[in-house]
């Protein structure tokens, strides 16, 4: 046998650990308050956003090896915490660009791409594909997963677009064909059709008459039903979203059309808009709204979230007023983050919270709802989720195997690093990952 400090090691890795994804039962009434709701959110995050996990380290023999040290490490959530990305490349100026990018990927796992169809081919038959798979890549390059944003939607249409409804359908469907193909690899989740139970209301049929025309001539959940075809057929193993502003029973009642000839749903994952330009939401408004779309057993994304860091109110933005962050509304706006991330985190039905916009720079109606500030500065809020994803929600830990060569830990779901280390010698560092879906058990054997 080697000298001791020279012993090598080989190893076998798999991950033990049980989850359950039932909601833990709330004490007291049955529509518990907001403070309660509110108090119980460390005890559902620890029973469904964590998972115990044991590493063996045995000698060549298979005899336990006690005192090895186990360093845990995780390196990124299985939960994604995300906004959009839409200023990437359109800061303006070098410091702010490196800025943006940088706090960006310090934080976030996931990013939502835009495909508005009136700015994605403003000119037909010239699709954005190139500007759109360079964001892309770069997310991948950082280990962020990559959303598209909406594959259809008629908030506003190309000028190009004939005023034939069937042809607009069909020019609808091969959009979607090749989005959805053309970012295989790249772009795997989609959000395929935004905003359908309301999609005749004004501002939409006088911005975009011809898409909202053979909308109505087809059927609501027809167009939504073909349009969730051609993505699946496109995209057999992609993930795709219905997602809309509306969370009270008139989008449920949509969803419960999506079904196919098997009478499964068409969907993946139910989209939740969560903008809070006119006020916050309530913990009970959190908690019911994920209580009535969890109810059809797929997982929720919230896909597009804000809470202003200035004056409240949803006219503002109409009146054309100079719409600023100010400190007083900085300070409300991380305390009220934090709740409602904690609020979601908790609930085991969310799988994901996308913030909209990163930066006030560029943001949508010009609201103060960013994270940073148009200097790209981070604003309380910035480093109040970045304390949570990567402090609170995160995990590092040591421990020592026993006499029985265990060494047992509880980790939030994700991938880590694990680094064994026994006689003063690094033996191994293993990636992997811990989710709520295996029972594994890591075994490292030293080899001879």
């Amino acid at each position: 046998m080697p000298p001791r400090a020279t012993r090598t090691f080989s190893f076998l890795v798999v991950l033990s650990f049980a989850f359950s994804y039932a909601p833990i039962s709330l004490a007291g009434e049955a529509q518990p308050s907001d403070r309660q709701l509110w108090d119980e959110t460390d005890a559902r995050i620890d029973q469904h956003r964590k998972a115990a996990a044991t590493v063996v380290v045995t000698d060549a023999d298979g005899n336990p090896v006690a005192g090895a040290e186990v360093q845990v490490e995780q390196t990124r959530h299985a939960f994604l915490f995300g906004s959009n990305i839409f200023s990437w490349g359109r800061v303006g100026d070098e410091a702010g660009e490196a800025a943006y990018r940088e706090r960006f990927a310090d934080v976030f796992n996931f990013a939502t791409l835009p495909f508005y169809w009136w700015s994605y081919e403003s000119v037909r038959g010239e699709p954005i594909h190139e500007r759109t798979e360079q964001v892309a890549r770069w997310c991948r390059d950082q280990g962020i997963v990559c959303k598209g944003h909406p594959l259809a939607w008629n908030y506003a249409e190309p000028k190009w677009l004939p005023d034939d409804s069937e042809q607009v359908m069909e020019l609808q469907r091969k959009r979607i064909a090749d989005c959805v193909t053309r970012f295989a690899g790249l772009i795997e989740i989609w959000d395929v059709v935004n905003e359908a139970t309301h999609f005749d209301r004004e501002d939409c049929a006088r911005r975009a008459p011809k898409l909202t025309a053979a909308w109505t001539r087809i059927g609501r959940d027809e167009f939504i039903r073909q349009c969730f075809h051609e993505a699946r057929a496109a995209g057999p193993s992609a993930t795709l979203l219905i997602n809309d502003y509306r969370v009270d029973p008139a989008f449920a009642e949509r969803i419960e059309q999506l079904t196919g000839a098997d009478g499964k749903p068409l969907y993946d994952v139910i989209g939740i808009q969560s903008h809070q330009h006119g006020g916050v939401w309530s913990n009970r408004k959190i908690w019911e709204t994920c209580e009535r779309f969890a109810r059809f057993g797929v997982p929720l994304h919230f896909t597009e979230a804000t809470i202003l860091s200035g004056k409240q109110g949803w006219e503002l933005a109409q009146r054309g007023e100079d719409w600023t962050t100010t400190p007083e509304g900085e300070a409300t706006q991380a305390r009220e983050v934090e709740r409602f991330y904690t609020m979601l985190y908790s609930h085991p039905a969310v799988e994901a919270i996308t913030w909209w916009d990163f930066s006030d720079r560029g943001a949508w109606q010009r609201a103060p709802a960013g994270f940073l500030r148009r200097d790209m500065s981070p604003k309380p809020a910035y480093e109040a989720v970045r304390r949570l994803i990567k402090d609170k929600w995160w995990t590092r830990a040591t421990v020592r195997t026993d006499d029985q060569g265990k060494a047992s830990f509880r980790g939030t779901l994700g991938q880590y690093r694990i680094t064994v280390r026994a006689a003063g010698q690094t033996v191994a560092s293993q990636t992997m990952d811990l989710d709520r879906d295996s029972a594994n058990q890591i075994v490292l054997r030293m080899s001879r």
